[in-house]
């Protein structure tokens, strides 16, 4: 999977655009992602991801990073094994194309606040 771009409340993902929150995973995209708090990544909201099993997760909080990130979250991933990497989207898009070259990589980005 490849990030051709992003910008508030937009990303295009391999060509596709999507308006809506997304989980990339390593063989497809998800959207609309939703999220049981709006602004909150629950355990739960990753379900998908860690089916997948990636070594690491890049998650971006939004163009502002309003998206919060719990501790309890961040301790889950971590048992699972799981690098979690967190950033503005802007900023998160670009690490994920850096990283997804070389590895087994996931992404749940919030595209706008």
């Amino acid at each position: 999977m490849h990030i051709d771009s992003y910008r508030f409340g937009k990303i295009v993902i391999n060509g596709t655009t999507y308006t809506k929150d997304v989980l990339i995973l390593p063989d497809k995209v998800l959207s609309p992602w939703w999220r049981i708090e709006g602004h909150s990544l629950a355990i739960d909201d990753l379900a998908e991801v860690i089916s997948a099993t990636p070594e690491v997760l890049v998650i971006g909080t939004g163009a502002m990073g309003v998206m919060g990130v719990p501790e309890e979250t961040l301790e889950y991933l971590r048992d699972k094994g799981v690098e979690v990497i967190i950033k503005r989207t802007g900023a998160a898009a670009s690490e994920f194309n850096r990283l997804s070259a070389t590895g087994n990589v996931a992404a749940a980005f919030h595209l706008t606040c």
